[in-house]
């Protein structure tokens, strides 16, 4: 058996390390058996064209222009699929969600390599002005931001409810040779009654490096103060 480093490893942590290695490459064969089921999906349902607010490119503080653009505007090619992040933060959501502003923070660093090739925005109930402010104070300068005001966006794909509690989503879509807008895959953190936070673990990378340590992601939590 080939020792994992050049340092004097022990014959338990040899061992121990080529079965996690054996887990590991069997982790990563579902990971992508999974990752194959979701790009088999049938055709999802059509959805409307719903229309956003939208600043303008730059976040400087001030007047800010407001303008509209619909879903189907938000595609940049027919062949593109678009991505949504359903941001945790406006209605009964009165201050940002800190683990949605985790997962940003990350979109933000790596819009500029997802760009070439799907498009991307994120979307908030709250208006466009708050939306806005606190993404300078984040420093997201490479992102489309959406208000979703009072369209009926965020109820039809579950991220957010009847009085107007918020829900983290994810919302893949793509577009019709006649121009409708499809729906691809949603996700969100919630997947059973019993697993309420793991869903969508996979878009950051926080808790993976968190779990390469002994002591694990423990009960590590987000926050805002830095």
């Amino acid at each position: 058996m080939t020792p994992f480093t050049n340092l004097p490893e022990s014959a338990d942590y040899t061992a121990g390390r080529e079965k996690l290695r054996l887990a590991e490459i069997e982790l990563m064969q579902h990971r992508e058996a999974v990752a194959a089921m979701r790009r088999a999906l049938p055709p999802g349902p059509t959805v409307p064209d719903y229309v956003f607010a939208e600043g303008p490119g730059e976040l400087e503080a001030g007047d800010e222009p407001v303008r509209m653009v619909s879903l189907s505007q938000l595609f940049s090619a027919p062949d593109r699929p678009l991505i949504i992040y359903h941001f945790m933060y406006g209605k009964r959501q009165t201050s940002p969600c800190p683990m949605c502003t985790l997962w940003i923070d990350g979109f933000n660093g790596i819009a500029h390599h997802i760009a070439q090739n799907i498009d991307f925005a994120v979307v908030a109930a709250a208006d466009l002005s708050t939306l806005r402010a606190h993404a300078r104070a984040r420093g997201w300068d490479n992102l489309r931001l959406l208000s979703a005001g009072e369209t009926t966006f965020k109820a039809d794909h579950g991220s957010e409810d009847e009085e107007g509690n918020q829900e983290s989503t994810i919302s893949v879509y793509t577009r019709d040779a006649d121009g409708s807008v499809r729906l691809s895959y949603v996700g969100r953190p919630p997947m059973s009654d019993e697993i309420r936070e793991r869903g969508i673990d996979l878009l950051a990378p926080v808790w993976h490096l968190l779990d390469l340590t002994p002591a694990g992601r423990g009960d590590w939590y987000a926050g805002l103060d830095y």
